[in-house]
């Protein structure tokens, strides 16, 4: 049974940023007073209207009188939640879009795990889309901006969100903040959000040279020096590759978010690299290895499939590479094209790998809902075993 203190101080704050999504963040609001009368705790709503021009600010007001509302002057992206974060007085915090609220009952759960787990420092919410699949980070030590609980103690020891990120990647140096101050970053299944996923608002070019530029940033600022180049340019063939297959405007936002990730990384003080420590934490690198090294002496294999160019790829193909067994493909329909390679390796459609010669299958792949979903298509396809250490993990935390 839950037991809590007395206290005249919201234990949670719900916080959300938003722009020009008034009708939305209006049926988020309503979501939201019906989580407040059920979850059995004080609780405040604060909104954080990055300068608006669709009268969300006068609708807000309006219709829910009781909810905090920060209007600002200018757009400030996701990040404008910082803003929110000084006027808070919850003890927990929880990051929601304006187009996502919690379902019965996770917010008590949410506590729970709280009062648990001394060292959690961010309860990740398992995202529900609206036909019925799930979303999450494409690392698992990453919390997703549309559905996380804080601990605010650990918000006030490592700081709030990267300001100068805007939107896209802010979660990653948040999370790896978090994982160098000794939290926890773990998403539970218990804990449950719905996200609308409401089109709108964002441009679309933007939203790539934004994605481009702060992942650079992150790379360069945030992974050991070690990791930092080989990251980074992993990643930005990814990035070139998503940008290629969606037009020019997109190679140009590309080559823009390039040329502005660089020189924001160049600034006087901005790189604080974590540990290897905790970069292990978040890329699993010594993981992947061992469990490579493990596979090929348990099943003697020469010859193997990998699935996905995962933002995490790197770690597998070098831990293939020194358990001296063959990569004979990567499958993955988003990135197949003709004649394209990763480090000298075909990456193909699900077809044309499934009739390749090859002994097992790795997902090569960190987030836990891709990685699931493409271990389980793959078991239908193909006889030969297939494993997704993410999967691994995962029971092996269960079983601690």
């Amino acid at each position: 049974m839950l037991t809590l203190e007395p206290t005249v101080l919201p234990f949670v704050t719900f916080l959300i940023s938003t722009y020009n999504r008034r009708d939305v963040l209006l049926g988020t609001l309503a979501e939201l007073a019906d989580v407040d009368q059920t979850c059995g705790f004080i609780t405040e709503t604060i909104i954080v209207d990055n300068a608006s021009t669709d009268g969300t600010a006068v609708q807000v007001a309006r219709k829910f009188p009781n909810v905090k509302l920060i209007q600002l002057p200018e757009n400030r992206g996701a990040c404008a939640k910082n803003l929110g974060l000084k006027e808070s007085s919850g003890r927990y915090i929880v990051f929601l879009d304006d187009d996502s609220y919690p379902l019965a009952g996770s917010i008590r759960c949410m506590v729970e795990h709280f009062l648990a787990n001394r060292d959690l420092g961010a309860a990740v919410f398992n995202v529900m889309l609206p036909d019925g699949s799930r979303e999450c980070s494409a690392y698992p030590n990453v919390f997703i901006g549309c559905g996380t609980g804080f601990r605010r103690e650990a918000l006030d020891a490592v700081g709030a969100l990267p300001e100068d990120f805007f939107m896209q990647a802010e979660e990653y140096d948040l999370s790896l903040r978090l994982l160098e101050g000794g939290w926890e970053v773990r998403r539970f299944d218990n804990l449950l959000v719905k996200h609308l996923k409401t089109p709108g608002a964002r441009v679309a070019s933007r939203t790539t040279r934004l994605d481009v530029r702060n992942n650079l940033m992150l790379a360069l600022r945030r992974f050991p020096k070690k990791w930092a180049f080989k990251f980074a340019l992993d990643w930005m063939r990814r990035y070139y590759w998503i940008a290629s297959s969606k037009g020019w405007e997109h190679r140009v936002a590309f080559a823009q978010g390039v040329v502005q990730g660089w020189a924001m990384s160049l600034k006087p003080r901005s790189r604080q690299a974590v540990s290897l420590s905790t970069f292990e934490r978040f890329a699993r690198i010594k993981q992947i290895h061992a469990r490579f090294d493990a596979i090929v002496r348990e099943t003697g294999c020469t010859r193997v499939l990998l699935i996905d160019v995962g933002k995490n790829m790197l770690p597998y193909y070098l831990a293939a590479k020194d358990s001296r067994v063959k990569i004979v493909a990567i499958a993955d329909p988003k990135f197949a094209a003709k004649n394209r390679k990763y480090r000298g390796i075909p990456v193909v459609d699900d077809e044309s790998a499934r009739l390749l010669m090859f002994d097992l299958a790795v997902v090569s792949n960190l987030s836990p809902v891709h990685a699931e979903n493409r271990a389980a298509a793959w078991r239908k396809i193909t006889a030969r075993p297939v494993y997704n250490f993410v999967e691994e993990a995962e029971a092996l935390e269960l079983a601690a």
